[in-house]
């Protein structure tokens, strides 16, 4: 039976009703959440801190996989049509026990590897991994660079008091300056062709790292990989929320939340994603 013109309108303002939820320990998974505003206008979204556990870098795996799956049930109770752990160290973690209790669509994040390795073929640069030091701990990161990285190119660095930086939006140049020269003191910088951002804290540092760094070197992250995805799936799925006015689109709406109910650190995610949008204006 082909479905009547009425029953196709309900159906995506049914569509169109639904949230993404995007889910990470605190600030870091808003640098994935601008991507997909600009990627996916039409969509509304809820974004999840557990300000109660950040940073999960340091913390134990069992911890961590008992945190995420406490804020998923509170997520769920915002009429979500599909899940992005915007978190590198949650995802290696959490992710694959998640898609076996759950039906919906559920994006993790892992470091833009595989993408940072193809960038350097040609010119023989090595790979630079920046995380924390859970997310290079666990063995789902040995085996992706043990997939992708053929000759042996890529080096990893644990750079927990990042989040911790981000967390407090501090953004001191001096500081962070001399901190970023302090963690990479012993490396040289000019075998690397990348370095790859490997948690969602991290690329709010980009400008700084730009400077920094020598100017053979790019950035990678994996947001746009992510939302790439994400919007791949929503279409497959028929979940891509549509304009109901030819167009007319609507603004994308974000709902934030925290595991605290703190409402100052609900006012510091608004503004860490206003002060992240706008940095990125610069570079698109």
């Amino acid at each position: 039976m082909v479905p009547s013109r009425f029953n196709t309108i309900v159906e995506r303002k049914k569509v169109s009703s639904l949230k993404i939820g995007f889910f990470d320990s605190g600030l870091g998974g808003v640098t994935v959440l601008s991507e997909a505003l600009r990627r996916l206008p039409n969509e509304n979204f809820v974004y999840m801190a557990d300000t109660l556990h950040v940073p999960y870098g340091t913390k134990t795996p069992q911890e961590v996989l008992g945190y995420v799956k406490a804020s998923v049930q509170t997520i769920l109770k915002e009429d979500i049509k599909a899940l992005v752990i915007a978190c590198n160290t949650a995802t290696s973690i959490a992710v694959a026990e998640l898609r076996k209790e759950y039906k919906f669509p559920i994006i993790g994040m892992e470091p833009a590897v595989k993408p940072a390795v193809e960038m350097n073929r040609a010119n023989g640069k090595r790979v630079l991994v920046l995380a924390t030091p859970l997310t290079l701990k666990q063995s789902g990161y040995a085996a992706l660079v043990s997939r992708v990285d053929d000759h042996g190119s890529v080096d990893s660095l644990p750079l927990p008091e990042l989040v911790q930086y981000c967390e407090q939006l501090n953004f001191d140049r001096t500081e962070l300056f001399n901190y970023f020269n302090h963690k990479l003191s012993s490396f040289n910088l000019d075998v690397y062709g990348t370095v790859v951002l490997g948690c969602t804290h991290y690329p709010f540092y980009k400008e700084i790292l730009r400077e920094l760094l020598p100017s053979h070197i790019q950035l990678i992250d994996g947001s746009q990989g992510t939302v790439k995805r994400l919007k791949q799936v929503l279409s497959e799925r028929n979940l891509l929320a549509a304009p109901l006015t030819t167009g007319q689109l609507q603004e994308g709406h974000v709902t934030f939340l925290c595991t605290s109910q703190d409402k100052a650190y609900v006012y510091k995610m608004e503004r860490a994603l206003e002060i992240y949008a706008e940095h990125e204006k610069i570079y698109l």
